[in-house]
């Protein structure tokens, strides 16, 4: 079992890794009440780019080091991520016991004691006895975990219960970029995952991904065409597809939003936009060939010769043939490309999930070197020179109406009503600030000081532009700052919320005379219509009062503080200072 020699992960893949390791030695059991084990499946958050298939296969490696008996299984959807993954896995570990299951890829495993497979070609697979094929599976890991839908009929629900009847302790694993969905909010609110065990998909894990290097930022460019999706209906929770598309292709607002594309891409290397339909796609790559001159290719479902067509396409792309290629829901995730340094937004969305994974194709850095075009082949192709970031012209407006991709709009549960505005800052290109440098024209967070993109130093006491949408502010806002604070004491006492929540209080009191607060709770939420409900808040307050006493946590608040006494006290807290509206605890040490 010997893991590739010198090989050292990056910290927060290590730190991932043993987190989700230690949430399994923390919560498990058996619930007597339900007379079943514990739902115990976390979340492990990570950003676009940050290597979440090598996650994946140091959990592998891990798990069997552990328990060399143990069964695991991998499911996703398309077979490009099951090729990537199994790579990265055999990459890590030459002799991994792995099979595949994949319709796509030609190969249908079974007994192996790792097996990675897409989701569809995995459900509703029998042995003779009626059991699952795949016999007992101590862990299933989801990749794109957030693509799991809550109704109960999904395949990825019936694959659950069809392992679980063989195994009921089975535990999940999710991984995701996007811990959340249209309609149920987070991931943890759905039937799966009760916990995140691992989160870097806020704006403190990207200032430490950005300050590292192993993120490129995303610089938001507000644009002079903009798209009107006034009288456009709604589907699911986000734009009608056919109708958002009859409403913006469009060949003049297509030619003059082009025309500006180029006008700012001209130094830009390999661009890739995201249209709103299979036409739309295909009208903009044909503007872009025929009155611009630049080399353009659209992928998308129906295009003639299917995707083998597209592969080739794609291939093109990364060899540099295309400059620019045009997608509609197909090069959404998945998708490693890192030398893309030019994204046109043409695909507006309501979808919080689907604009950050949009996103994402950009945020990988690229020092430049050798691309794989082929990996069947083994064809390489050369990208000279660093990207110098990666430029997104959101003809879409929809920065300010989902905000930034390190601090989303997180999506609401159905019936929790909608998200607030949005406070965007927008660089002023007719006005100086006072050195005398005008400004750019970007996108910056409410709160920046100074704009990303150009330096401008804002007016001090000049409040944001607010937009009557929901969202936060930019695609990458102003970084954090965080100091930490020896602790001397803390003050528990009881709390309620301006919406009648019980909570709890906690006083953190430090050296220097600074106090924090903190507020916390282990109760349900108390809906309208008089139920319980174990949201978000409740499982953060839940893991917090284990963190420090190692047991499970009583049903009130008010026994947490009668008992608080023998809670753990931090010797240091870390603390986000320039955190709005209040300063944050983001970590603890005991």
């Amino acid at each position: 079992m010997m893991m590739r020699p010198n090989f050292e992960p990056r910290w927060y893949q290590q730190e991932a890794v043993e987190e989700t390791l230690s949430f399994f030695h923390r919560k498990g059991g058996w619930d007597y009440e339900a007379n079943a084990p514990v739902r115990a499946n976390p979340l492990i958050c990570l950003p676009t780019g940050t290597g979440k298939s090598l996650v994946i296969a140091m959990l592998a490696w891990r798990i069997l080091q552990i328990d060399p008996r143990a069964r695991l299984i991998m499911g996703t959807h398309v077979k490009e991520l099951i090729a990537q993954n199994a790579d990265k896995l055999r990459w890590l570990w030459p002799d991994a016991p792995l099979g595949i299951n994949s319709a796509g890829l030609g190969h249908r495993e079974f007994a192996a004691p790792i097996v990675y497979g897409g989701i569809k070609s995995m459900v509703g697979q029998f042995a003779e006895n009626g059991a699952s094929a795949f016999g007992h599976r101590d862990i299933l890991l989801v990749d794109e975990a957030h693509l799991i839908s809550p109704n109960a009929d999904t395949s990825y629900i019936t694959f659950i219960q069809e392992l679980m009847m063989v195994n009921p302790w089975l535990k999940v694993i999710g991984l995701s970029a996007t811990p959340y969905r249209l309609g149920l909010g987070h991931l943890t609110n759905g039937k799966i995952f009760t916990d995140v065990s691992y989160d870097l998909c806020n704006m403190e894990g990207f200032a430490r991904l950005l300050n590292d290097k192993f993120l490129s930022p995303v610089y938001p460019k507000p644009t002079g065409v903009k798209l009107d999706v006034s009288g456009v209906g709604m589907s699911n929770g986000d734009f009608n597809q056919n109708a958002l598309e009859s409403k913006i292709d469009h060949f003049e607002v297509t030619y003059e939003a082009l025309k500006e594309m180029v006008q700012y891409g001209w130094n830009r290397r390999a661009w890739m936009i995201f249209a709103a339909g299979t036409n739309h796609a295909e009208h903009i790559a044909e503007t872009l060939r025929v009155c611009f001159g630049i080399s353009a290719a659209a992928v998308h479902s129906k295009m003639q010769g299917g995707r083998k067509a597209a592969d080739e396409v794609i291939k093109d792309f990364k060899r540099g043939k295309i400059r620019c290629i045009v997608n509609q829901n197909m090069l959404t995730t998945g998708f490693d490309f890192p030398p893309i340094d030019l994204i046109g937004m043409f695909r507006p969305t309501m979808s919080t999930g689907l604009w950050v994974q949009m996103l994402g194709r950009g945020t990988r850095p690229w020092l430049g070197g050798y691309i794989v075009v082929d990996e069947d082949t083994g064809e390489t192709a050369y990208w000279p020179g660093a990207k110098d970031g990666c430029l997104v012209l959101d003809y879409a407006g929809n920065t300010p109406r989902l905000g930034p991709i390190n601090d989303p709009v997180v999506p609401k549960p159905k019936g929790d009503g909608p998200p607030g505005d949005a406070p965007i800052r927008t660089c002023p290109e007719d006005r100086q600030d006072e050195t005398g440098k005008h400004g750019c024209g970007f996108y910056n967070h409410s709160s920046a000081k100074w704009c990303v993109m150009c330096g401008f130093k804002f007016p001090p006491g000049e409040g944001p532009e607010l937009y009557n949408t929901a969202g936060t502010d930019v695609l990458i806002a102003e970084l954090p700052e965080t100091k930490v604070f020896n602790v001397d004491r803390v003050i528990y006492v009881e709390h309620r919320s301006k919406a009648g929540r019980s909570m709890i209080r906690a006083a953190y009191y430090c050296e220097g005379l600074h106090t924090f607060y903190e507020y916390v709770s282990v109760e349900p939420k108390v809906l309208e219509d008089g139920t319980l409900k174990n949201d978000f808040m409740t499982k953060k307050g839940r893991d917090w009062f284990r963190q420090r006493t190692g047991a499970e946590p009583p049903e009130t608040n008010a026994e947490v503080i009668a008992g608080s006494a023998y809670l753990r006290t931090p010797i240091r807290i870390h603390v986000w200072t320039n955190k709005k509206p209040k300063a944050e605890i983001t970590q603890y040490e005991f």
